[in-house]
């Protein structure tokens, strides 16, 4: 990475901080790709509390400077098992950086418009009777959703529509508070 990268571990013992200092480095040069226009990236990879019985908690927080704005996501662990490993909190709090770098891009280049920036996905799953399902999001992340959250009607989703949302953390990880369907169709132009 050509962009100055500064990287703090907190509470952390040498045998974490050798593992996953290779995978910092990789990630944080692939944002580069997303955005030439880093000034710089600071990390901060941290184990908060130690729990003896429920195994370490990760948290991990890229800060990124472009022209005009600062960048800052910070990714807890959530209370899925998935979570409490190391490499997982560091990639998906890349990967929410590198989505906010591209609506930073777009919004730059002034190419789209502000609802346009929302995350796209898949529906992947659904459980009709129990009434939620899961979607597929950038970097092949699951977030779950409930029948409330879909502005179109639940009845209308299928495995496999498109949807835009807009993502929050729940209790148990990421889930879609709002989910809107995309339609196939929508550019289609008729002829006379």
């Amino acid at each position: 990475m050509e962009t100055p990268l500064r990287v703090t571990y907190k509470n952390l013992g040498p045998q974490y901080k050798e593992s996953i200092e290779e995978e910092i480095g990789a990630l944080s040069g692939k944002m580069e790709k997303f955005s030439p226009s880093i000034l710089s990236c600071r990390v901060v990879v941290g184990m908060p509390h130690k729990r003896r019985h429920d195994g370490n908690l990760f948290r991990t927080t890229v800060t990124l400077n472009v022209p005009g704005r600062r960048i800052v996501v910070s990714r807890d662990r959530s209370l899925r098992r998935t979570y409490e490993n190391i490499y997982v909190a560091v990639r998906h709090a890349f990967d929410d950086a590198v989505r906010q770098l591209e609506e930073y891009s777009l919004r730059q280049s002034r190419q789209v418009k502000a609802h346009d920036l929302l995350p796209r996905g898949v529906v992947t799953k659904l459980f009709r009777e129990e009434g939620y399902g899961f979607i597929e999001g950038f970097g092949g992340r699951e977030i779950y959703f409930h029948r409330n959250s879909v502005l179109d009607g639940f009845e209308k989703l299928r495995e496999g529509s498109p949807v835009r949302f807009e993502e929050e953390e729940g209790e148990k990880g990421p889930q879609a508070s709002t989910v809107k369907i995309l339609r196939k169709t929508a550019t289609m132009h008729r002829r006379h």
